[in-house]
């Protein structure tokens, strides 16, 4: 649940459910139309949670992303562009970096929230000599879109279902990331609800 929170669903607010975590302490999530409704209760995870893989979708449409092209190859490169955008208390998230074939150069792409955007930019451009990229590309019209669940590195078949699915729905994926209990992607904004929509569908969520 606290994934959840923080990759963007609606339903707990992030430090509602680090309290909970931190104290063990059960909470219940009811509607406030119907507050007497028993709704969803979120406790400790159990053995039980092994059986659903994914346990949710969440999405974010406040994001942007910020490519910086031939951005030479060295040691210490990424520290004088995260270093002063970290001084500006600008949070990045997913981070991307492809080095060209001579391997001297390399484009590298990150997201941050939405509101920042002409923030960093500006902070970037400030630092273009010290730094030494080529040319600064950005995107405001990109959501993320993560699937959460246990164990996701060991079952190699909710990347398939999620590339699959995207795929018969000609979305096309920027970027991705993985970890232990998510796999988020960066997609076209416009996409973003009939992605939600296929993923639930395709992982069984909507039962």
């Amino acid at each position: 649940m606290l994934e959840l929170a923080s990759q963007g669903a609606k339903v707990l607010q992030t430090r509602s459910v680090e309290l909970a975590m931190r104290k063990k302490t059960k909470l219940s999530v009811r509607s406030s139309m119907k507050p007497k409704t028993s709704g969803t209760v979120v406790t400790e995870e159990n053995s039980k949670l092994e059986n659903n893989t994914v346990s949710g979708i969440a999405y974010s449409k406040d994001e942007a992303k910020i490519t910086l092209s031939r951005v030479l190859d060295k040691p210490g490169v990424s520290s004088k562009i995260f270093g002063p955008l970290a001084k500006g208390n600008i949070n990045v998230d997913m981070i991307l970096q492809n080095v060209s074939q001579d391997g001297k150069f390399a484009n590298l792409s990150f997201t941050l929230p939405r509101g920042d955007l002409e923030k960093a930019l500006k902070i970037l451009k400030k630092e273009k000599p010290n730094i030494g990229y080529k040319k600064i590309n950005s995107s405001n019209s990109i959501s993320k879109i993560s699937v959460v669940g246990v164990g996701m590195r060991s079952h190699a078949g909710v990347a398939q279902t999620l590339f699959d699915t995207l795929g018969k729905n000609k979305i096309n994926i920027q970027v991705i990331t993985t970890s232990e209990i998510k796999i988020s992607i960066l997609i076209d904004e416009k996409f973003s609800d009939i992605a939600v929509q296929k993923l639930h569908q395709a992982f069984k969520l909507y039962k």
